[in-house]
C-alpha cells in the first residue's frame, strides 16, 4: 500500500500524555533550580542546571565552566537541542553572592539569576 493512500487513524492525546511525552524526551524539564529575569522587560526563564560557556573569536565552542566570567555566555538546561535560554557573552559582573545570585551585563541585555532554595518536603523527625 501508497505510503499516500494509507488509512489515518486520529489519536487524541490528553495533554498530562504529551507533557509527559516532552519531558521523556528532554525537551522539558518539571523541575527548576534557577531563575533568570531580563531586566527591560520581566522576561524570565527557568531551568534545572546552568552551564557557562566560553566561545573562540569564530564563534566556535571553546570551553564549558561552572562558574560565570567576563566573556562566557549562560545556557539553561536541558543541554540538548531543547535548550531554555542562551546569552549573549557577559560584559560585566555587576553583583555576585555566594548564595547563588548573581546580576551581569550582556551584549545587549541586563540579567539576574537566581538560585532557587525550596523547603525541605515532609515532616521532620
Amino acid at each position: 500500500m501508497s505510503k499516500i493512500k494509507q488509512t489515518k487513524i486520529p489519536v487524541a492525546l490528553g495533554l498530562d500524555a504529551i507533557v509527559s511525552t516532552f519531558i521523556d524526551e528532554g525537551a522539558l524539564e518539571n523541575e527548576f533550580n534557577w531563575k533568570l529575569v531580563r531586566e527591560r522587560d520581566e522576561l524570565t526563564k527557568h531551568s534545572k542546571d546552568i552551564k557557562w560557556l566560553e566561545f573562540n573569536e569564530d564563534g566556535t565552542f571553546k570551553a564549558k565552566h561552572n562558574k560565570p566570567a567576563v566573556g562566557r555566555s549562560l545556557m539553561m538546561s536541558p543541554f540538548n537541542r531543547y535548550f531554555t535560554w542562551q546569552t549573549t557573552p557577559i560584559t560585566e559582573i555587576v553583583k555576585e553572592r555566594f548564595d547563588g545570585y548573581i546580576k551581569f551585563k550582556t551584549e545587549n541585555s541586563t540579567y539576574e539569576l537566581s538560585k532557587i532554595y525550596r523547603e525541605p518536603v515532609g515532616n521532620p523527625v
